[in-house]
């Protein structure tokens, strides 16, 4: 719509052109169709003149729109950021919550555990003395003197209680796939996981730097089954997820308990390749390592080399979710010394464990691009540590330091040891040539013991002090 103030100049600018033609008429005497003309062009100037005002007018305009506008998205970005901050914050905050609840479920379920094993075990230590009270001989009377002068009585027969033989041990049974699944679903539900823990040294000083928790599983005769007779079995029967929970939690906590006596240690904790695939049970795990992203740099997340090799796009993803969260990985199970040390750098991997006895086979010379003795300084330029396991004598760390590898596992330094059964604390055995330990010790720090139930307090502190030291 036009404004009234544009009417208004057009209306002026062709007043001054009719007076410019009126003037030139009358007073300089030019015709009227002359004065017209220079009437017309002038009244074309001015309209020109303010056209082009007019443009450079609403283009001065439109800039500071544009600017203000500029500056209200700026404002509106800000505020958005802002509010994505504070979601972010109260995300980490449920998150933190939920794995609070979570540890204090798990612990109440442990020590619930451990008050039904307590009662257990008072029930059969009841049973136990009321068949020894049942076993042992009558009390014979004893004869007053009166009563001997009045008859002479027979002394007693003397009896023998001979002590009950020892119970035999239970004979080996084979199991079948679906026994065997059933006794590992057991020792889940009823909390018998045991981790036992195997220091890693350095060498040549034998300092403790690092530990690896091993798997242990107890059946229902207390039996302990090693990893490598249950791992196929659970991953056949979709329970390997939990147990690498279970095991990451407990590791967690013996890690805290660690890095109270020093902070330059750390706990290697192994994780299958069913876990990695799986997505329910990776979230799982994925959620309480982002609880504890706190002790990342000293809790490490152990692989075989098969998985490296046939990683998947799914298990490349999750992979790639734990380094970035800061976990580093190590490798074990190593079969061949072919190995791509960019790729596993890119990867997040900072240890490979090779046996020694690989090392320090001929055969492998003939098999692989670089000799074994340059090993260590290839992995360290892309900083992956090399470590030296299943070392079980003096012989061969003498010709690993040869080969200048800086760590060492093995039985000849110690075997995997379970923790205390106490719930509060336990101590892994110092090896046997009695390294010292991270504050220049010559034992290992005491640890907590994640094997073990929780603290037990209450009622089950009592019925463990009515039942004394095991």
């Amino acid at each position: 719509m036009i404004r009234i103030s544009t009417i208004f100049i057009a209306i002026c600018m062709v007043l001054v052109a009719a007076s410019l033609g009126f003037v030139l008429y009358s007073v300089a005497g030019i015709s009227g169709s002359e004065s017209a003309i220079v009437a017309l062009a002038a009244l074309t100037c001015l309209i020109l003149y303010n056209a082009v005002s007019m443009r450079l007018r609403d283009r001065s305009d439109v800039g500071g729109q544009i600017a203000d506008l500029s500056r209200g998205t700026a404002d509106l970005a800000r505020q958005v950021a802002e509010f994505g901050r504070r979601l972010a914050a109260v995300e980490g905050r449920v998150a933190s919550a939920n794995s609070t609840g979570a540890d204090r479920m798990q612990g109440m379920a442990g020590e619930i555990s451990e008050l039904g094993g307590l009662v257990r075990q008072l029930a059969a230590s009841v049973a136990h003395h009321e068949d020894l009270l049942a076993a042992a001989p009558a009390v014979q009377p004893v004869a007053s003197p009166r009563d001997d002068v009045l008859q002479r009585v027979a002394p007693a027969p003397t009896v023998v209680v001979a002590p009950p033989p020892p119970p035999a041990a239970p004979p080996e049974v084979s199991r079948s796939q679906t026994q065997l699944i059933g006794a590992i679903k057991q020792a889940i539900d009823e909390n018998r996981v045991d981790i036992y823990l195997q220091p890693m040294v350095t060498l040549p000083q034998r300092k403790v730097r690092y530990y690896e928790a091993v798997t242990r599983l107890r059946d229902e005769r207390d039996q302990v089954l090693a990893a490598e007779d249950f791992i196929e079995a659970a991953e056949a029967g979709g329970l390997i997820g939990r147990i690498d929970h279970m095991v990451m939690l407990r590791c967690v906590q013996v890690l805290r308990r660690l890095m109270i006596r020093s902070k330059d240690v750390g706990v290697f904790c192994n994780v299958s390749a069913a876990t990695l695939s799986n997505p329910a049970h990776f979230t799982q795990c994925l959620d309480f390592l982002e609880a504890n992203r706190a002790l990342a740099p000293s809790f490490v997340l152990e692989f075989k080399q098969a998985t490296f090799r046939n990683l998947g796009p799914t298990e490349s993803e999750n992979l790639a979710a734990l380094a970035q969260r800061g976990y580093r990985f190590s490798i074990d199970h190593v079969s061949d010394l072919r190995l791509e040390p960019r790729e596993l750098a890119d990867r997040g991997v900072r240890f490979i464990k090779v046996p020694a006895a690989l090392l320090l086979d001929a055969k492998q010379i003939a098999s692989t691009d670089i000799h074994p003795s340059d090993l260590s300084d290839l992995l360290g330029r892309y900083g992956i540590d090399l470590i030296a396991e299943r070392i079980e004598g003096e012989r061969s760390v003498v010709d690993l330091l040869d080969y200048d590898v800086r760590f060492g596992q093995g039985f000849l330094f110690a075997p995997p040891r379970p923790l205390r059964p106490e719930g509060a604390s336990a101590t892994a055995e110092a090896p046997q040539t009695n390294p010292q330990d991270l504050n220049g010790a010559s034992t290992s720090a005491p640890v907590s013991s994640p094997a073990a139930p929780p603290r037990a307090t209450g009622s089950a502190a009592l019925a463990r002090r009515a039942l004394g030291p095991n």
